[in-house]
Order: structure tokens, then sequence, then C-alpha cells
């Protein structure tokens, strides 16, 4: 496999002294967080997707969950506060995080937004996550990844 390049999202756990392991699966034509999850021969209940939404207050979050999962918009704005809550439109993702669909990382986005994971990333050793561009993932501890991005915990996902 040919050397692949650092991510802005690699660079930042280097600075920040965050072990991390990286993961390649380009060109494998995984495109869901399941397929990613697979071909990694990963846990789908430890890979994270990257989620960005902006609530009534037009205040924007980032939800973090299991990639078979999906993200509670009521759970997810009692979480934060937030009378309602709606995911951003594809369009906007790129101007407001430097990310495209499918890259999205917590770590390294434009602004650095209110981050909240679900609540069973803490019994996890390591968890993964977009390593900020499609075909790379991230793997890490919940605590690595809040020494690089400040992240809260909460039940937001669809039961």
């Amino acid at each position: 496999m040919p050397k692949q390049e650092k991510t802005n999202v690699m660079r930042t756990l280097e600075r920040l002294k965050i072990p991390y392991q990286e993961h390649f699966y380009g060109g494998t034509g995984a495109i869901s967080g399941v397929e990613v999850a697979a071909v990694l021969g990963e846990d789908p209940a430890r890979t994270f997707k990257t989620l960005v939404t902006v609530g009534k207050s037009k205040t924007h979050y980032v939800f973090m969950v299991p990639v078979a999962e999906e993200l509670d918009l009521k759970k997810a704005a009692a979480a934060v506060g937030e009378k309602a809550i709606e995911m951003i439109k594809s369009k906007e993702l790129l101007p407001l995080t430097g990310y495209i669909h499918g890259g999205c990382s917590p770590i390294g986005m434009k602004k650095q937004f209110r981050t909240v994971i679900h609540e069973t990333a803490p019994g996890f050793d390591t968890i993964l996550f977009s390593g900020g561009k499609i075909g790379c993932q991230v793997e890490c501890s919940l605590e690595g990844l809040r020494k690089a991005v400040p992240v809260e915990t909460a039940d937001v996902i669809v039961r």
C-alpha cells in the first residue's frame, strides 16, 4: 500500500502527543459507516460517525454516534438544551467545518463546536472516527479524543 498522507487530524493528535492508530480503507468501495467498520474488521459499536447539526438558536453542534445507529434529534436537542435540532444541509458542511460529507472529523474543524458522543463510548478502550478524509479512520481512546476536543457524553440515539 502506498504511503498515505497525514491528515490534519493526525497532525493534531501528534502535536498533542495523543497516541492513535490510522486505518486506511480507500479503494474498497466502503461508503457507509457500517461498510467501513466491516472492511476494517472493526465493531460498528465502537466506530463512530460525526454528524453536524444546527439548533433552533442557530448554534451548531457535533454529535458522534455509532455507525449503525441513528441520531435521535429530540434526545440530541435535550442533551444540548435546545428546543429543536436538525441536520445541516450537505452543501453547508464544507464551508462550516472544512470537511466534506464522509470525511468529517470532530478534530480540526474550522471552528470548535460543542461535541457530544453517545454514552456507550466510555465502554471501549479505543474508538474509531473519521481521520478527516474519505478512506481514513483514526483510532484512539476517548480520553485522547477529549484532549483534542472537549466531548460530553449523552444518550443521543434512536431506540
